[in-house]
This record gives structure tokens, sequence and C-alpha cells, in this order.
């Protein structure tokens, strides 16, 4: 089992320009650090609707009423969560679709690399392995180390979760065991867990040893790999 990167085509070029735009890699920051309730607010915010602020705080009453839980820091995170989310929403509708896509990779590296470090963590990496046609398209973010390596999907709502993408997955874990190496497979999705849920159980793609992090289960990124 080896990597190697993307192929540079146009598409991957275009692409590179919003993943380095700097509201990416800083609305994943603020993310990184969120509760559940604030990614809620985040992907409520960003799917475009035209709620003012002044509504958005209406609806999140636990973030930004009287009762809001948490310090002044936490009320303070909010409020930016809920600019920077709004900042995303204001973009056209494909600019939109497109950061919204980087900004759930770069949370996802950024999250992998409180466990592994940022060296380990790569992008738009491809996985090869002897005798097997590689896959056209590469994974969102990996993890590359001596003992064991990662690969992870990225998708903005559970809708993304697809055959293709569940086949990939399992085929390179797979295709690892059979070369007697380690590959942690799984779909970092920025939706809830039941809307997966519901989304999986209409898949008949091989999925029992791929993992799926949600908006509930972020930060076991962080963690340990399952």
């Amino acid at each position: 089992m080896r990597f190697q990167d993307a192929a540079r085509d146009a598409r991957a070029v275009v692409y590179a320009g919003i993943q380095a735009d700097p509201q990416v890699a800083r609305t994943a920051a603020l993310l990184a650090d969120a509760t559940p309730t604030q990614r809620v607010l985040a992907r409520a915010v960003m799917n475009g609707e035209t709620t003012d602020s002044d509504g958005w705080r209406t609806m999140f009453p636990a973030l930004f009423g009287p009762t809001a839980t948490g310090d002044a820091s936490e009320r303070a995170r909010s409020a930016a969560i809920l600019e920077a989310s709004r900042a995303v929403a204001d973009r056209g509708e494909q600019v939109r679709s497109q950061v919204r896509g980087a900004l759930i990779e770069e949370l996802t590296a950024q999250l992998l690399a409180r466990r592994v470090g940022t060296g380990a963590v790569r992008r738009e990496r491809r996985i090869l392995f002897d005798g097997v046609r590689a896959e056209i398209h590469p994974y969102d973010v990996t993890v590359e180390r001596a003992d064991t390596a990662e690969a992870y999907d990225c998708k903005w709502g559970a809708r993304g979760i697809n055959a293709d993408v569940l086949h990939q997955l399992d085929d390179a874990r797979t295709h690892a065991a059979d070369e007697d190496e380690r590959l942690t497979v799984a779909i970092v999705v920025f939706d809830a867990r039941r809307s997966c849920d519901v989304r999986l159980a209409g898949q008949t793609a091989p999925h029992d040893g791929t993992g799926v992090l949600t908006l509930e289960t972020l930060d076991e990124l962080a963690g340990p790999p399952r």
C-alpha cells in the first residue's frame, strides 16, 4: 500500500483555490472547538437561508438567549461562528457549495492533526495497491504513518453518502488487509447522525467496516481511531 498525490487537472487547480481561501481555515478553526449545538447552528446558517443574525439568535436560545449555557468565551464563539457561517451563506450557490466542501475537509484535517500531528495529515491523495487498478478520485484527507493509515471522505450532508463512496472506502480497506496493512476508513459528514443512518439504511454497498463521523461525534477524529 502506498500513497500518491492526485493529478493536477483543471478541477483540482480550481478547487485548490477554494481550499486556500482564508475564510475556509478561519471557519474550520472555529468549528474545531465548537460544541455540537454550535455546529448545528453553522450547518443551518450555511445551508443558505436568508434569516438575519437576530433571527438565528432567536432560533438558538441555548447559544444566545438569556439562559444560554457556557461562559463569555463560549458565547463569543457562538457569535463568531454565526457571522462566519453567514459569510459563507452569502456567497453564490455554486461557490457556497464548494466552500462548504473545502470547509469540512479542513475541519477534518485540523481535528486529525491534534492526534497525529500536521505532518501525518495529507489532502487529495490516492491509495495504490499492487495488482489493483487505482481509483480515479482521491481521498479527501488521509493520515499516513508507518504503523497504520487512515482515509476519510468528507461530505457536507447525508445525501453525499452513496454507493460509489462506500465501495471505494471498503475496497481500500479490503485491499490493505490483503497486503497485511491496516487502513482505517471513514466518512465525515457535517450532518446529524439520524440523517446519516436513514441514508445508510437505503444503501446496499458494503459499509460495516466504514466509520461514520457526524455533527455529534466529530471530536472523535482527535482521539484514537476506532
